[in-house]
């Protein structure tokens, strides 16, 4: 799965109101200093977030942005839509409208179950979840799978180099 630029940066923008003290609206500048995000770019962000229903934005000196409703009542998947439209798509379509014929008959099956794995773990992720550092324990356990922290080669007879395990977070005080 390739998860875009534009979609990491909206689910971290969205942390960074989630993270708000008291639900103060907070300025797209503020946001995108926050996250090391180009001001513009979080700023046309924060737009189509507010589209889609995710934040509400306020007018004057104490303006920005906010959360539209509640950090536990956001998932993941709904920014990742929000920014990027379907979570899984083949050819600009989603997988059950694309039909194949021949030695490809069952290949539609194989995009709509991978679609369905992306749902399972990006429908069930709140940015409430992310902010606590609390994930569902089946996330968790994902996460948990050696085999989860390796990269696999895109080219035949390479070998990636080893994975060391998740990375060392810092903790929030």
């Amino acid at each position: 799965m390739h998860i875009s630029t534009k979609a990491d940066h909206a689910v971290r923008a969205l942390l960074v109101l989630a993270d708000a003290p008291d639900d103060r609206p907070i300025p797209g500048a503020v946001v995108a200093a926050t996250q090391d995000i180009p001001a513009k770019y979080t700023e046309n962000i924060l737009v189509d977030l507010r589209r889609a229903g995710l934040v509400t934005s306020y007018r004057g000196s104490s303006g920005g942005f906010r959360l539209a409703r509640p950090a536990r009542d956001i998932t993941i998947a709904d920014v990742i839509r929000a920014a990027d439209g379907p979570l899984a798509e083949v050819r600009g379509q989603r997988p059950e409208d694309v039909a194949y014929e021949g030695v490809a008959e069952h290949l539609q099956d194989v995009w709509v179950a991978v679609r369905t794995s992306i749902r399972r773990v990006l429908e069930q992720v709140t940015l409430a979840h992310v902010l606590s550092g609390q994930l569902p324990a089946s996330v968790k356990r994902l996460a948990s799978e050696p085999d989860s922290w390796s990269t696999r080669s895109t080219r035949p007879g390479v070998s990636a180099p080893p994975s060391s395990g998740p990375p060392q977070r810092l903790r929030r005080p």
